[in-house]
């Protein structure tokens, strides 16, 4: 019997190799490509759940209800940022843990993160549910949608739980190398929310709330899934009581990253909720035009987050094992992988712009078409601003700098609020189409500069360290 459970063991510890990925060897192109492709998999499904949501409320409960879901998608949008933001943030102190090799480091990191995860969860949540009629009305949702807009959005904030549940394991996981567990079971949960959502809202009758119970079960059973993977595949993430002890160091850790990096993404958030309030106040047919084309617009988004997650990942893990120089070729990789797969959206969609609509709604009017359109034809030519920014934030991030991605941030913020609020006095619509490009490049303008000064400073001080470590020479008598 003991031989029998010795072999199960080393069997789930080669699936565990076989899924994981040490990211401090190997050629940087290949490496990335190869662990980057399931995180943009896993994004493009992570899409679908609201993706889904839109199309079969559009199409079977019509325009009021899809603009109904599209009012408060960026309430939701704004909570999710943060939950990404902080997850991530304690997937690069593992990362960097498993980089240096460091077993106790990395079963400390894993406590920390499943403790704080409990307590945002219960703030946010509490939060959230509590404030929620008090947040659609300052984001002016018209009348003839808030009851709807209300009931989507407090379902899907009562379920932040399994939002967290899964980002936290999921990023968990790609902090070991493992890149497809999630994909796997965010394809499976993706399947089951078609399904959930036809079943809830045609059977079933429950409207656009509906929709949401089948985008929380679905992702619940999602972080199910890949916690049971997990736990079988990965000896360090079945905790022992031990891990729990003198975590005070590991929490400061995690919360000096995590918090500031779930912070700064919901602050680039608070300017599309401007953007946002804008477009509510235009009307219905602006909401469900801004709305197609957003969901459209994230397509683009979560490909360039999922090239964040591998290069956080990647920079973590070489940060941690010391390997400086690895750093540089693996970031110029990835700016050649995100930079193409940019191109290739931003072609894609200007080409097809006219059809996104027609996926939301069976009769659009000429009106959503135009703010469809309108919203596209100002952001998809400056895609590469975002890659940009993708890979240079998230590299120095995961090098220990949460000060100049805050930073950034806040300029977001600042030209979000701005050009919303100043051009589209002069220019209406296209004020707000055109706020995003201009953030991205401000953002760009501090963080490019500062990561080229991170990678001299490292550069200097490794032959600092080269120099200081050579044998001196005997001096001639």
């Amino acid at each position: 019997m003991f031989q029998n459970i010795k072999e199960k063991n080393l069997s789930d510890e080669r699936k565990a190799q076989a899924l994981s990925r040490n990211l401090t060897e190997g050629n940087p192109f290949r490496v990335l490509l190869k662990f980057s492709l399931p995180v943009i998999g896993g994004n493009l499904f992570q899409l679908f759940y609201t993706l889904a949501d839109s199309v079969i409320v559009g199409r079977t409960l019509g325009a009021p209800a899809l603009a109904a879901v599209g009012s408060s998608s960026m309430i939701i949008y704004f909570v999710l940022c943060f939950i990404q933001g902080f997850t991530n943030g304690f997937g690069i102190c593992l990362g960097q843990k498993y980089g240096a090799q460091d077993e106790k480091g990395m079963r400390q990191s894993i406590a920390a993160s499943a403790l704080l995860s409990i307590l945002f969860t219960v703030i946010i949540t509490a939060l959230c549910c509590g404030l929620s009629h008090t947040i659609l009305n300052w984001i002016q949702v018209p009348q003839d949608i808030y009851r709807q807009s209300w009931e989507y959005m407090f379902v899907i904030l009562l379920g932040t739980g399994a939002t967290v549940f899964y980002n936290m394991i999921s990023n968990i996981l790609r902090a070991l190398g493992d890149s497809r567990t999630p994909l796997y079971f965010l394809v499976f949960s993706s399947l089951l929310n078609i399904v959930l959502d036809i079943v809830f809202i045609m059977p079933f009758q429950m409207g656009v709330a509906g929709a949401a119970w089948a985008t929380v079960l679905s992702q619940f059973l999602s972080a199910l899934g890949c916690l049971a993977v997990a736990l079988r595949s990965y000896n360090v993430i079945r905790l022992r009581k031990a891990d729990f002890c003198e975590l005070g160091s590991a929490v400061m850790e995690h919360l000096k990253l995590g918090f500031p990096m779930g912070f700064q993404m919901s602050v680039m958030c608070i300017g599309q909720l401007a953007m946002q309030a804008s477009v509510n106040g235009l009307g219905s047919a602006a909401v469900a035009g801004y709305t197609a084309a957003t969901k459209a617009d994230q397509v683009s988004v979560l490909v360039n987050n999922a090239m964040m997650s591998a290069i956080s990942s990647y920079v973590a893990q070489n940060y941690g094992a010391g390997k400086k120089e690895r750093i540089r070729q693996g970031v110029n990789a990835c700016l050649i992988q995100t930079e193409l797969l940019n191109i290739l959206m931003c072609v894609g969609i200007l080409i097809f712009r006219s059809f996104i609509v027609l996926l939301f709604l069976t009769n659009p009017t000429e009106e959503i078409i135009r703010y469809s359109n309108g919203y596209l034809l100002c952001v998809a030519p400056f895609y590469l601003l975002l890659g940009l920014l993708a890979v240079y934030r998230s590299s120095i991030q995961s090098m220990q700098n949460a000060a100049a991605p805050f930073a950034a941030c806040i300029i977001e913020l600042v030209m979000r609020i701005g050009a919303t609020a100043i051009l589209t006095s002069y220019i209406g619509y296209t004020g707000v189409c055109v706020a995003s490009p201009l953030a991205w490049a401000g953002a760009c303008a501090l963080l490019i500069p500062v990561y080229y000064h991170m990678m001299r400073s490292l550069q200097a001080s490794d032959v600092s360290s080269s120099l200081y470590q050579m044998p001196k020479t005997a001096t001639p008598s």
